[in-house]
């Protein structure tokens, strides 16, 4: 019951980090592809894992019954699924170091004393940010971040399979014994 729970809670999560970084990514073919050019290789690959990562994460979550039936074989596609991930967060790796936004502020502070008072002029703050780098970055971070929670689905299927066949035994052990006593 509870690692039911635990699996729905961490497949969901995926699901929400991986909508953003679909249609972040999108943005990103879909110029590439506007402007006549190859997608490059960085984005393609974390795109194409995206795209593979939500639909196996929905597909999951709406067939939570056969999901449970064959947890073995679930545990080992999110597994593969993380090592896709952490193929797609390799190949976007120069964006770790990039600095993507700054602040930038007038150096003019003044205070004018007069007879109504204190006046003074304060210095403006602009926040320049670059939407692409920002977005490179953020699906970078998003990527990192599925990394982790196809782990954790993994491991709780792992865990789900090995609850789900013990208490397949117990009840295979059960029935068997009924059967005997109602026979004498």
């Amino acid at each position: 019951m509870i690692g039911g729970l635990l699996f729905s809670f961490w497949r969901f999560m995926q699901i929400i980090t991986l909508i953003p970084t679909l249609g972040m990514l999108a943005y990103f073919v879909d110029r590439y592809q506007k402007s006549n050019l190859l997608t490059p290789n960085d984005i393609l690959v974390l795109f194409i894992v995206s795209v593979l990562g939500a639909a196996w994460a929905i597909l999951t979550v709406l067939r939570r019954k056969s999901t449970r039936d064959s947890a073995m074989f679930v545990s080992f596609i999110d597994l593969c699924f993380v090592g896709a991930f952490i193929a797609g967060v390799y190949e976007l790796r120069n964006i770790a170091n990039a600095d993507c936004s700054n602040f930038s502020a007038d150096s003019r502070f003044s205070v004018t004393i007069n007879n109504d008072g204190l006046s003074g002029d304060a210095p403006s703050l602009r926040l320049n940010t670059n939407k692409e780098c920002a977005m490179r970055k953020a699906s970078f971070a998003f990527g990192i971040m599925n990394c982790i929670f196809f782990a954790i689905t993994a491991f709780l299927l792992l865990f789900m399979h090995r609850t789900r066949k013990d208490d397949r035994e117990v009840a295979t052990k059960e029935t068997y014994r009924r059967r005997s006593h109602d026979s004498r």
